[in-house]
């Protein structure tokens, strides 16, 4: 092995371990992020705090239900003006606000079939998320393909808030496992790619690892719902 060759190994080696760094990282957040919004969600229904809601000011309710989207909408456009700690504060923020609008599942299923579901989704991410992470197949087109299914979900549930279709919602909720069963593989080969082409620990890093855990975060949120609405098990 001459020493360009030896330059060159150090250098792969150097990247997979800045990229595996950055990974970790991703996950962690993404990690702290679910515990934070079940947390809540359970606190919330379980004090009654959420049915004080539903049954109280109608404002807030919505308030409550729309802030998440608001605030997922304002880390992807002010990412370049916020810090890394208004950022990483944003994003702790909206997975405690997200949690109490998920709190209303706990009003409509059984907290067993809730846990049951949750495992579930945990299981498939973490097989997805390791296929997408060890794969050696570009996934950026099905990423294209899965980004355009996902857009005809939303335009076909908001469509069925009018219709009230059940048959519709089971349809979308099928489409929107596959789709969010997809995704992950995909967001976490992007993730991977991406630590691989920062400098661990700048600031560029920082905020790139909060956007790959929300991100991810998104994906197993959507999953859960979309599964709990196939398998859950409903209150009498």
């Amino acid at each position: 092995m001459n020493l360009e060759e030896f330059n060159q190994q150090t250098i792969d080696l150097e990247s997979k371990s800045v990229s595996k760094s950055f990974v970790t990282n991703v996950f962690s957040w993404m990690t702290l992020a679910l515990v934070i919004s079940g947390v809540t969600a359970w606190w919330f229904a379980s004090s009654g705090l959420i049915v004080n809601i539903l049954t109280g000011s109608k404002i807030l309710f919505w308030l409550i239900m729309l802030a998440p989207l608001g605030m997922v909408m304002l880390m992807s456009f002010s990412l370049n003006k916020l810090s890394v700690a208004a950022l990483t504060g944003l994003f702790i923020a909206y997975s405690a606000v997200n949690g109490i609008s998920l709190s209303t599942i706990f009003l409509a299923y059984a907290a067993a079939s809730i846990a049951k579901v949750f495992f579930i989704t945990a299981g498939l991410f973490v097989t997805m998320a390791a296929i997408g992470y060890t794969t050696n197949t570009d996934l950026t087109k099905l990423g294209s393909l899965l980004m355009m299914a996902l857009i005809g979900i939303i335009i076909a549930s908001l469509v069925n808030m009018f219709m009230g279709s059940e048959k519709l919602d089971y349809i979308i909720s099928c489409i929107g496992v596959l789709v969010f069963t997809g995704l992950i593989a995909y967001d976490t080969q992007k993730i991977k790619r991406i630590g691989a082409g920062v400098e661990y620990g700048s600031a560029t890093a920082g905020k790139l690892a909060i956007m790959g855990a929300l991100s991810l975060y998104l994906d197993f949120i959507n999953l859960f719902i979309f599964l709990l609405r196939i398998f859950g098990g409903r209150k009498d």
